[in-house]
């Protein structure tokens, strides 16, 4: 009796124990996520010959070859594919956790996405997070005294990501019946980090490359721009339309599309923009020009038989939305919307991805 009595209690205190681990899987990321693979690798990169690893220039730290450029590619298959992989790159002072979690807690969209059987690929644009960047430029300053080729490397002080992103006219007011999570506002911003691609000889270009091996080494797949990607992700698809099942712009860069690149390019790739709401008139990068560019672009392929939509959130009963809308509330509901989209296109998974 008394041992039964030892092993209830054991087994009491090991439920105990993992409560709090379940109810935050439970709370967070929707529940087991059941996968066929998952894992990560690079893209890209050149190798360079530096004078300058480091401060002082020896031992370890003495002048060699580097590799720079790479595209850091984080992947997860589903059990059950059921629709075609997504490519998910994010915008200026992020990185790919822009698409994982939400600053609360929630589940992002690249879980959900890959919940619902498509096969998802996040990126950690060239220069930034765990792609590392050239160091070597500011190491040469400082040895030689010579600080005129060190690069502006940008950040966001919150109160301009406030106005930028859209959470508010005005830092720290918000807008009426704003969803982004502002009550975690805090762990938001740990999330922006400075755009050292800045270092790389190119600069954004080579994200756009990267994408463009990235296609080579998975086959076709819808490749996602979130705000700066937008044009990134944009010159990735003229390289490789072929390979470019779909183009979904959140938010993003929607220009240049010429006449010869809706001829070439997106009589046959799907386009689609998504904007959320308070973008009229709004100061920064995210408001009127960016919206209309995206929208004369979509009525141009529109205009020349091309398969391209633009959804307005608040049109489709989403009101509220931020530049931040995969971090939202209503980010899976937008998902949906998504979702919905490709699977009106006929857009659907070609093959299962090999492991990589």
């Amino acid at each position: 009796m008394q041992h039964r009595k030892l092993i209830r209690a054991a087994v009491a205190a090991l439920l105990l124990g993992l409560a709090p681990a379940a109810s935050y899987a439970k709370g967070t990321l929707g529940g087991p996520l059941v996968l066929a693979d998952q894992g990560s690798f690079f893209v890209g990169g050149r190798v360079i010959s530096s004078q300058y690893p480091g401060s002082p220039a020896e031992g370890f730290l003495s002048p060699g070859e580097f590799t720079v450029d790479q595209m850091y590619v984080q992947y997860m298959v589903p059990a059950k594919v059921q629709g075609p992989p997504v490519v998910m790159v994010h915008g200026f002072n992020h990185t790919g956790v822009t698409y994982e979690t939400t600053p609360d807690g929630r589940e992002g969209w690249a879980t959900y996405f890959v919940r619902h059987g498509y096969p998802v690929y996040v990126v950690d644009q060239a220069g930034r997070g765990r792609s590392g960047f050239d160091p070597t430029v500011f190491n040469k300053a400082k040895i030689t005294g010579d600080a005129s080729g060190i690069p502006n490397v940008p950040l966001y002080p919150m109160k301009f990501a406030w106005i930028n992103f859209r959470f508010g006219r005005e830092y720290p007011v918000p807008f009426a019946g704003v969803q982004f999570p502002l009550d975690a506002i805090g762990d938001y911003a740990k999330e922006l980090v400075p755009n050292l691609e800045l270092t790389l000889e190119g600069n954004v270009q080579k994200t756009s490359d990267g994408l463009a091996l990235l296609l080579d080494r998975i086959g076709p797949a819808v490749l996602m721009g979130h705000s700066q990607a937008g044009g990134i992700v944009l010159a990735a698809v003229k390289a490789r339309p072929e390979k470019t099942l779909a183009f979904v712009d959140v938010e993003g860069n929607c220009t240049p599309i010429t006449p010869d690149d809706i001829d070439r390019v997106f009589t046959k790739v799907a386009f689609l923009s998504v904007f959320g709401d308070n973008s009229n008139g709004a100061k920064g990068a995210n408001g009127d020009e960016r919206r209309n560019g995206c929208a004369a672009s979509t009525n141009a392929i529109r205009a020349r038989q091309g398969p391209a939509e633009m959804i307005m959130l608040r049109d489709r009963g989403m009101p509220g939305h931020s530049h931040m809308m995969m971090m939202d509330r209503g980010n899976l509901q937008i998902a949906d919307t998504i979702m919905g989209w490709l699977r009106k296109q006929g857009i659907r998974s070609q093959k299962m991805p090999v492991r990589k």
